[in-house]
C-alpha cells in the first residue's frame, strides 16, 4: 500500500496537475498500448457536437477492422479503451475537467458523446439494442453513474447495461470505509475530503444554482436503470458507498452483478494487473461484458 501511495502525491490544489498527469499517463514506465498492432482494429478520432452552448467533444472510436455486421457498442469513459475479440465497437470520450470547467460541463460532455454515438449507431456498425456504458475510476473521477441516469431521465438513448469499476458515488463521505485510510494507498480519506471540493465533485454536483445535473448526482430513485455490473475491493475508500448503491439498485428491481475483491486497493487491477486478484477481477468483468454483448 505504501509503495502504491508513493506513486502519486495526495490530492490537493498544489498537486492537481501531477495527479492529473498520473491519471492520464498511468504508472511511470508503463509502455503505451498500440491499439492498431496486428491490423485488427481501426482507430478513428472525431469531433462531434457537444452540449448546448459548449464546445465540440472529441471521441476515440475503436472498430473491428473486419466488418461482420452490427456489433454491440461500448461507450467508455477513460481508463483504457478495450476491444473484445472483434465483437464490439468502443467509443471513448474526452471531456472537460474541473476545476477549469465546473459542473455540469463534464457530465454534459459525456452525455453529448453518448447521444451522438446512439444517433450514429448504424454508421458506426453498432446495434442500438446492445449499447453499454462503462467507466473505470482509476484514471479519472469519471461521469460513470450520471450518464445512465441522464439517459433514463431524458429518455434517450436506451442502454442495455452499465459497467462501473470502483466508482466514486457519494460526496458526503460518512461511511466507515471513506475514512479508514490515512496516507495509505493511492486514494485515502484526505483525497476524499479534497475531492469533495472543486476539483472533483463540482464536476458532478455542479454549482448550487444548477439543479439539472444535481439530480443525477443524488437521485431519489435508481429505478429503470440498466442491468449493472459494479465492483469494489475490501481496502477501498469507496467500498461502503458502492455496496449501498448496489443495494439500492436491487431494491428497485435492477439486476446487479456485485463483486468485492479481498485485499484489493483502489485501482489495484490497473496498477498490479499480474496479481492473482487483479486477473480474477479483470476476467470477471470481461465475462460480464461478453455475456452482455452476446445478448
Amino acid at each position: 500500500m505504501q509503495a502504491i501511495g508513493n506513486l502519486m502525491p495526495p490530492l490537493s490544489d498544489e498537486t492537481l496537475l501531477i495527479v492529473r498527469r498520473f491519471a492520464m499517463e498511468g504508472v511511470p514506465g508503463e509502455e503505451p498500448v498500440d491499439l492498431t498492432a496486428g491490423g485488427r482494429v481501426r482507430v478513428e478520432e472525431r469531433q462531434v457536437p457537444g452540449p448546448e452552448g459548449g464546445p465540440d467533444v472529441t471521441l476515440l472510436i475503436l472498430s473491428p477492422a473486419e466488418d461482420r455486421g452490427p456489433k454491440a457498442g461500448i461507450f467508455h469513459v477513460h481508463g483504457g479503451p478495450f476491444l473484445l475479440d472483434g465483437s464490439a465497437v468502443v467509443v471513448s470520450v474526452e471531456y472537460r475537467l474541473a476545476p477549469e470547467h465546473p459542473g455540469p460541463a463534464p457530465v454534459e460532455d459525456c452525455y453529448a458523446g453518448l447521444v451522438w454515438t446512439a444517433k450514429n449507431a448504424p454508421e458506426l456498425g453498432i446495434d442500438r439494442e446492445h449499447l453499454l456504458v462503462s467507466g473505470y475510476q482509476r484514471r479519472r473521477r469519471s461521469c460513470g453513474g450520471p450518464r445512465a441516469l441522464l439517459a433514463r431521465d431524458r429518455a434517450f438513448p436506451k442502454l442495455s447495461h452499465q459497467v462501473l469499476s470502483c466508482p466514486m458515488l457519494d460526496d458526503r463521505f460518512e461511511t466507515y470505509s471513506s475514512r479508514m485510510l490515512d496516507r495509505e494507498g493511492l486514494w485515502d480519506r484526505n483525497s476524499n475530503l479534497h475531492a469533495a471540493g472543486t476539483p472533483c465533485w463540482a464536476s458532478v454536483v455542479a454549482a448550487p444554482t444548477c439543479h439539472r445535473t444535481r439530480r443525477q448526482a443524488a437521485p431519489r430513485t435508481l429505478a429503470d436503470l440498466p442491468r449493472t455490473y459494479i465492483d469494489t475491493s475490501s481496502v477501498e475508500v469507496f467500498r461502503d458507498d458502492i455496496l449501498a448503491y448496489a443495494r439500492r439498485l436491487s431494491e428497485v428491481g435492477v439486476s446487479v452483478d456485485l463483486h468485492m475483491w479481498s485485499s484489493g486497493f483502489h485501482g489495484f487491477d490497473g496498477l498490479a494487473p499480474q496479481a492473482a486478484v487483479s486477473r480474477a477481477s479483470i476476467a470477471t468483468r470481461e465475462e460480464f461484458i461478453r455475456r452482455a454483448i452476446e445478448g
